[in-house]
């Protein structure tokens, strides 16, 4: 993953996780997004088994930033900082 990397596990339902793909939107951050309730079989099994090894709650939005960092939940200052915006 690439050090301005940015990748976002989500729930299509999910208000924070909006408000968190708004957030980057409108600071013109560029980023994947998975929305895991909208895979099936194989495919669900992984993003969930992925999202776990970031964050052993597997709650959403899991942010996993360039160089590792991964940030639980949309918290905007935490995303300011880390982003250093």
């Amino acid at each position: 993953m690439g050090q301005n990397t940015v990748r976002l596990y989500t729930l299509s339902t999910c208000s924070h996780c909006r408000a968190a793909k708004r957030f980057l939107d409108e600071n013109g951050i560029a980023y994947d997004f998975t929305d895991v309730d909208l895979l099936s079989g194989e495919e669900k099994q992984r993003a969930v088994e992925e999202v776990r090894k970031l964050n052993p709650r597997c709650s959403y939005p899991t942010i996993v930033l360039g160089g590792g960092r991964v940030i639980v939940g949309f918290s905007e200052t935490e995303l300011l900082e880390a982003l250093e915006l």
